[in-house]
């Protein structure tokens, strides 16, 4: 059971930090990855984790960042959207698409793992995290098909495998369930609410009015281990 500092990102008093490859995450959670990575390692497949725990601040900036339009706003296919000709609250339903609101992301929970193929890319290749890099041709597709086959046996699963009408697809997104199963039941309207009231985010009105259904369509909605 995870305390409301740890569970909103602002605490990282339940995360151990790993040393190789270097991330941070539960003790559980980075543990059965390493397992997985073992496997993957002597399937051809250097499995990296690109993004683990991400602690409120860095939420909040990314979430700043997009809603100043400071970072790109993307839609389904990774096309970049026009900042300019969109409304604040146009902005907001962008950002949510790939971004959660800040006290309400998995990566908070230390039980997520964005993950990429080290083997598959080029000297100096920098991934995007966009689903030209997984489908079909993409550079981290045969990675992708290797996860399809085993992710489950480590006690990983995709919460955003497909579209359910909240966050869009990110392959990449690995989620410990043993963990992250519990951890969403914690989280709550009220919750949200308290921790955005004291942030200092961008569209902080706009956010406080949708928390219920950023709450349900954004938090709750998302891809079970039973539906993989």
């Amino acid at each position: 059971m995870l305390n409301e500092s740890e569970i909103t990102g602002r605490a990282r008093t339940h995360v151990s930090q790993f040393t190789e490859p270097r991330f941070a995450a539960q003790q559980a959670a980075g543990e059965a990855f390493l397992a997985m990575r073992a496997d993957a390692i002597r399937a051809g497949f250097d499995l990296i984790p690109y993004s683990t725990f991400r602690d409120y601040r860095t939420q909040l900036r990314i979430w700043n960042g997009k809603f100043s339009g400071k970072k790109p706003l993307y839609d389904m296919d990774g096309n970049v959207r026009d900042h300019s000709k969109l409304s604040p609250s146009e902005v907001v339903d962008c950002i949510l698409n790939w971004s959660a609101l800040p006290g309400g992301s998995r990566h908070q929970w230390g039980t997520e793992i964005d993950v990429v193929d080290g083997a598959a890319m080029p000297p100096g290749y920098e991934p995007k995290l966009l689903p030209e890099e997984v489908g079909p041709g993409g550079i981290f597709h045969p990675l992708h098909c290797w996860l399809d086959a085993n992710i489950g046996k480590y006690g990983f699963f995709r919460p955003y495998k497909f579209f359910k009408g909240g966050m869009y697809p990110e392959p990449w997104h690995l989620s410990y369930a043993p963990l992250s199963m519990q951890a969403v039941e914690q989280v709550t309207p009220e919750l949200l609410t308290r921790v955005t009231e004291e942030a200092d985010i961008l569209g902080k009105a706009l956010v406080l009015e949708r928390i219920p259904q950023i709450y349900a369509d954004h938090i709750r909605n998302y891809v079970l281990p039973t539906e993989q």
